[in-house]
């Protein structure tokens, strides 16, 4: 039985229950250009009934025994596991991911609801020394309704890495996709959890566009905010919410450095960094966006490197850009460069949607492919000439999300590890490096340092701390 009835997506809003829908929007199919039909979209009176619905809903989900949460969270990743190939396909055809990425994606998603769902069951809260007679415990509790807006790149995952435990610590959710892959990071949410037994108010998916994103961001009923997407969108969350005294979780832009030592093997270094950069299009807040190698095998890095970039089949290996507004800012980002003296190895041009991976030597700061995070299949080749200017070009962005550092010394990748300033560092791996059982978080204009992914990181995230006393009888003072 399909998880996904294409005939009901036009007609159904998840607002906290099932609803017809007023108005819709086209799924278009970036590769093609094709409509692929019609998905509800919610207006912002939409989400102020559903978050009502949910502030009343999530109470009753939290008083739920952890065991039948966990068994919910638990099937909904069994559902998705059994219709993989059937929704692979709505993230090849509306997201324009290959077939491996897609598949990639539905499996740590499927671990991202597992993971959760070990989550409702582990203990809540710690015992603190005391007077006698008085017991005095710290104990974490749902902050109530959380809000999550999640990006078009990974639209299923990177919206249920917040969906799932946030439930499983007795949550509501209020999930916001990308209105480009809305059914990818809302609808297939939606069916996944409603079929496991979620109870309908306990989950609301509203599609929309940008004002609906900030209207969720200042409701006063949603005290936490999970966003991943741009930097400059995440700064504007992180004032209007501010104003709120809300939590946010930010989890924004990266312009990741993959460091090239000289005593690498090439064959292996250009393999990880052809990965690292091209990768669902470099559509990735990971991807490695700068190629630091050192000088005396620059040249040679860069020919092994253009050669991978080459054989690399559109529609096959590399999908199509999400849409033309960022295949003309990932264009201009190379004619500008090009224009600044640095030299186009292999790319450079595009055919539709689909952007040639792209080589580009003579990369020096200052230039828009150093500086820019890109959000393309671009790999630009920076040189150096020893570990400390390698450092100093590593840190020389104002992000500071991944680092992948290739070395025959991993000696020297760990001291390098200790002089970067990045949320995450790979000793002989590419920047593109993702698991759900560990903590993961952006620094600098990467976000505000937030760890999600690990059990007791996502406890954090998703609860309130309180601090409970109790005693046998009225406590007696001298007044």
């Amino acid at each position: 039985m399909p998880l996904i009835d294409p005939d009901r997506l036009p007609t159904v809003l998840y607002a906290g229950t099932a609803q017809p829908a007023v108005t819709t929007a086209d799924i278009t199919e970036p590769a093609t250009g094709a409509v692929l039909g019609q998905i509800a979209t919610a207006s912002t009176e939409e989400l102020t009934a559903a978050v009502a619905r949910l502030v009343t809903g999530q109470r009753a989900w939290a008083r739920r025994p952890a065991f039948e949460r966990s068994g919910i969270l638990r099937e909904a990743g069994r559902l998705i596991e059994a219709t993989m190939p059937e929704l692979a396909d709505w993230l090849v055809r509306e997201g324009g991911a290959t077939v491996g990425k897609a598949m990639f994606e539905l499996t740590i998603s499927a671990q991202a609801l597992y993971t959760a769902a070990g989550l409702a069951l582990e203990p809540t809260g710690e015992t603190y020394p005391s007077p006698e007679g008085r017991l005095s415990i710290s104990r974490r509790l749902p902050a109530g309704v959380v809000g999550v807006i999640a990006p078009f790149n990974s639209p299923l995952f990177l919206a249920l890495r917040s969906v799932a435990p946030a439930l499983a610590v007795g949550n509501s959710v209020v999930v916001k996709p990308d209105p480009r892959t809305a059914v990818s990071g809302g609808t297939i949410i939606a069916e996944a959890l409603f079929q496991a037994g979620l109870p309908a108010d306990a989950l609301a998916v509203l599609p929309g566009d940008g004002a609906l994103g900030a209207a969720l961001v200042d409701h006063p009923d949603v005290p936490i905010i999970a966003f991943t997407g741009s930097t400059r969108a995440g700064r504007a969350i992180a004032v209007q919410a501010a104003q709120r005294l809300k939590r946010v979780h930010l989890e924004l832009g990266g312009n990741s450095a993959l460091v090239v030592f000289d005593d690498v093997d090439l064959d292996a270094a250009t393999s990880a960094g052809a990965w690292g950069s091209f990768l669902h299009a470099g559509q990735i807040c990971m991807s490695s966006s700068r190629h630091l190698v050192h000088e005396s095998i620059a040249e040679e890095y860069a020919t092994r490197l253009a050669a991978r970039a080459a054989a690399l089949e559109p529609g096959v290996a590399i999908g199509p850009i999400i849409d033309a507004r960022q295949r003309d800012a990932v264009h201009k980002i190379v004619t500008d460069t090009r224009g600044a003296g640095a030299s186009v190895v292999t790319g450079g041009t595009y055919d539709g949607l689909f952007y040639a991976p792209t080589v580009l030597t003579g990369v020096r700061p200052g230039m828009s492919a150093y500086d820019l995070e890109i959000f393309g299949p671009v790999a630009p080749i920076t040189t150096f000439a020893d570990f400390d200017e390698a450092v100093e070009l590593a840190n020389g962005t104002e992000y500071g999300l991944s680092a992948g550092v290739l070395t025959a010394d991993v000696g020297r990748g760990l001291a390098f590890a200790d002089r970067i300033v990045s949320g995450n560092v790979h000793v002989n791996d590419q920047t593109l490096v993702d698991d759900v059982l560990q903590p993961f978080g952006g620094v600098r204009a990467s976000g505000n340092g937030s760890r999600v992914g690990s059990t007791r990181y996502n406890a954090e995230a998703f609860t309130e701390q309180q601090w409970l006393t109790s005693q046998a009888e009225i406590a007696r003072y001298p007044f």
